[in-house]
């Protein structure tokens, strides 16, 4: 058994310039913890494969294509392949959230 202690994984920028912590990367699956602070944005973008985020803590706004929602704490919001998303922590608090990518890509 292996056990993932996000509080423990140690976090840096990601080429968006937020705080990401890498949890689990092999062929099927990546992992990303995203934490942004207040005012913290990821701009639109897509990629290649299916996606998923589930939000860990606080609120923020999520893009799909061209719908945007304000989530909370345990949402999970899909994200089609070669889909536009983007993220932001615009609701005066910090947003965490884990991005699922199904299969990998490398980052």
């Amino acid at each position: 058994m292996k056990i993932i202690r996000m509080n423990e994984v140690e976090g840096k920028k990601n080429h968006r310039g937020v705080n990401a912590k890498k949890l689990i990367q092999h062929q099927h699956t990546t992992v990303m913890n995203l934490i942004l602070n207040p005012g913290e944005i990821i701009p639109e973008h897509s990629v290649p494969v299916d996606v998923f985020f589930y939000v860990v803590d606080g609120k923020g706004t999520i893009q799909i294509g061209e719908e945007e929602a304000v989530v909370g704490e345990k949402d999970i919001i899909l994200c089609p392949r070669e889909t536009t998303m983007a993220l932001k922590a615009d609701q005066g608090q910090r947003f965490e959230v884990l991005n699922v990518k199904t299969p990998s890509i490398k980052y």
